[in-house]
C-alpha cells in the first residue's frame, strides 16, 4: 500500500469515525512504507484533531507541514483557531493567526469571528473590537456570527450605543436580521441598563418570529423582577412553562426564584415537586438556595433553615429528604410531606438532629400527633438530646394536639431559664397556645418576648405557618443570585 491517495481516504475515514488514534497510527507509519504525505493527508488531520480539541497533536501536524513545504489551507488554520478558542487559549490562537499570515493565507470571517467571539466572551473587548476593524481593513464581509459577536463584546462593556449600531446594521444587512443570540446579547444589555421599553420590543420580536430561547425568557424574567415589576415576571415565566422550554434544571431554577419573589410560594414548591418527581432532574445548589429561601418565607425557623442547609453542604445522606419533608410540610402538601419521611424513616434514621426534626415536624403539621410523638421518643431512646429547633416543632405537636400542659411545660423551661429565650422558640410556644385556643397565654408570652427583644421585632413575626418579613432583603439577594 503506497500510495498516498489510498493513505488519505483511510485517514478521512478514521476521522470521520473519531478513531484519532488510528488516523495518527497510520499517519506515522505512511513514511516508513516509502509513502510521504501531501497536503491532503496533513490538511485532513489537523482538522481533524482541531475538531476534538486535540491542539497539541493538531499543532505538531501543522508544523511538520509547514516545515515540509506544504502549504496550509485557510480551513486548517480556521480549525485550529477555533479550537484554541473553545479551551479559552487565546494567545496560542492569535499565535496561529499570526502564522496564518506569515505563511500568506489570508483570514476570513470564520477566523475573524473565532477571535471576535473569543475574546468578547473572555471579557477582553479592545482586543475584540480591534481584530474587527483588521477584518474591515483586509476587506472581509462581516456575517451573522461576527456581528453577534461584536454586540456581545460591547455588551460586556455596557458599550450602549455601539451595540444598538450593530444590531441596527443587522436588522438591514443580514436575511432574517438579527438571529437570537444577537437579539439575547442586546436584551441583556436592555436589562442590565433597566431599559424596558426597548428590550420588550426585541423580545416581542423574537415572540414574533418564534426563536425566544431560555436565554431570552430568563433574561425578560430578570429585567421585570429587578425593576419591581412581578406581575410581568410571573406572565413571562408562565409563558416560558407553555412554550416547552422549561426543561432542565438551570430554568426550573430561574422561575422558582421568579415565583418567590412574588409571594407565590405555594406554586414555587409545586415547580419544585415537579422538577424532583416528576422530571427527576437532578438538583443544584441554585435550586436548594431558592428552597432555604422558600423554608424562609413559609415560617419555618431559622434555626432549622441553617440546620438543614448545613446537612446539605455536608452532603448528609438523607439532606434531600429531610428539606423536602419540611418544605412540603411547610406549604401543605402533607402526602408529598408523607412520601419524604418514608424515604427517611424507611431504614434506621441517623443519629442526628436534622433528619429527627424534619420528621416530627413533617407529622405535626399534617396532624399525625402520634406519629410526631413517637418519632421524639425514639429520638430520646437513641440518646439524642432535643435541640431547639426540635423543642420548636415539639411544642407546635402540643399545641395542635391541645395539650396545653406541655406547651406550658416548654413555656415554663424558657422562662426560668432551663432553655434559652430564642424568638423562634417564643414564636412557637406563643402558636402553640394561639391553637390550643389559649389566647391569654398567648398574649403573656407576646408581653415576654416584647420584654426580652426590646427592637419590638417579635411584632414583624407572623405565626409559624406564614411569612418572616425580616427574611426579605436577605431573600432577594439570594433569589437574585439564582438568574
Amino acid at each position: 500500500m503506497n500510495d498516498v491517495l489510498v493513505y488519505n481516504v483511510m485517514i478521512k475515514a478514521y476521522g470521520m469515525a473519531k478513531l484519532h488514534e488510528k488516523a495518527l497510527s497510520l499517519f506515522k507509519g505512511m513514511k516508513n512504507q516509502g509513502t510521504w504525505p501531501d497536503e491532503c493527508t496533513y490538511n485532513s488531520l489537523v482538522q481533524m484533531l482541531s475538531g476534538s480539541d486535540l491542539v497539541d497533536e493538531a499543532q505538531r501536524v501543522l508544523s511538520e507541514m509547514v516545515d515540509s513545504g506544504c502549504k496550509p489551507g485557510c480551513k486548517t488554520f480556521s480549525s485550529l483557531i477555533a479550537s484554541y478558542v473553545r479551551l479559552g487559549l487565546l494567545s496560542e490562537a492569535v499565535d496561529v493567526y499570526e502564522e496564518m499570515r506569515k505563511a500568506g493565507v489570508k483570514p476570513n470571517e470564520v477566523v475573524y469571528g473565532s477571535l471576535i467571539n473569543g475574546f468578547a466572551e473572555s471579557g477582553m473587548v479592545e482586543e475584540a473590537i480591534q481584530y474587527f476593524k483588521t477584518m474591515e481593513e483586509d476587506g472581509v464581509k462581516s456575517n451573522q456570527i461576527v456581528l453577534t459577536s461584536l454586540i456581545k463584546a460591547y455588551s460586556k462593556v455596557g458599550c450602549l450605543e455601539e451595540a444598538r449600531r450593530v444590531y441596527d446594521r443587522m436588522k438591514k444587512d443580514t436575511e432574517g436580521g438579527p438571529d437570537v443570540a444577537a437579539s439575547n446579547s442586546m436584551l441583556s444589555l436592555c436589562a442590565e441598563l433597566g431599559m424596558v421599553s426597548e428590550a420588550e420590543t426585541i423580545f416581542n420580536d423574537l415572540r414574533e418570529k418564534g426563536t425566544c430561547d431560555v436565554i431570552t425568557f430568563a433574561t425578560m424574567m430578570y429585567l421585570y423582577k429587578g425593576m419591581g415589576m412581578l406581575d410581568e415576571a410571573i406572565e413571562v415565566a408562565e409563558e416560558m412553562r407553555e412554550s416547552g422550554l422549561l426543561n432542565d434544571c438551570v430554568s426550573f431554577n430561574q422561575v422558582m426564584a421568579c415565583y418567590a419573589a412574588d409571594g407565590q410560594l405555594r406554586e414555587c414548591c409545586e415547580l419544585f415537586r415537579e422538577m424532583l418527581v416528576e422530571r427527576k432532574l437532578s438538583l443544584d445548589w441554585g435550586t436548594f438556595k431558592t428552597v432555604f429561601t422558600l423554608l424562609k418565607k413559609g415560617g419555618v425557623p431559622r434555626e432549622a433553615v441553617e440546620q438543614l442547609q448545613a446537612a446539605y453542604n455536608e452532603g448528609k445522606p438523607l439532606a434531600t429528604s429531610a428539606i423536602t419533608a419540611t418544605l412540603f410540610s411547610a406549604m401543605g402538601l402533607y402526602a408529598y410531606a408523607m412520601d419524604s419521611c418514608k424515604e427517611i424513616t424507611r431504614d434506621e434514621i441517623p443519629l442526628e438532629h436534622y433528619a429527627y426534626n424534619a420528621v416530627i415536624y413533617a407529622y405535626g403539621a399534617s396532624g399525625e400527633v402520634d406519629m410526631a410523638l413517637k418519632t421524639y421518643m425514639r429520638m430520646q431512646e437513641k440518646g439524642l438530646k432535643p435541640d431547639i429547633v426540635t423543642q420548636a416543632y415539639l411544642v407546635g405537636v402540643y399545641g395542635k394536639a391541645g395539650m396545653v400542659e406541655g406547651v406550658k411545660r416548654v413555656h415554663g423551661w424558657i422562662t426560668f431559664g432551663e432553655l434559652e429565650a430564642n424568638q423562634s422558640l417564643f414564636r412557637a410556644v406563643r402558636d402553640a397556645y394561639v391553637s390550643a385556643n389559649r389566647r391569654d397565654l398567648a398574649d403573656v408570652v407576646k408581653k415576654e418576648m416584647s420584654i426580652a427583644f426590646e427592637d419590638g421585632q417579635e411584632e414583624e413575626f407572623s405565626s409559624i405557618s406564614g411569612e418572616e418579613e425580616e427574611e426579605d432583603d436577605d431573600d432577594e439577594s439570594e433569589e437574585d443570585e439564582a438568574f
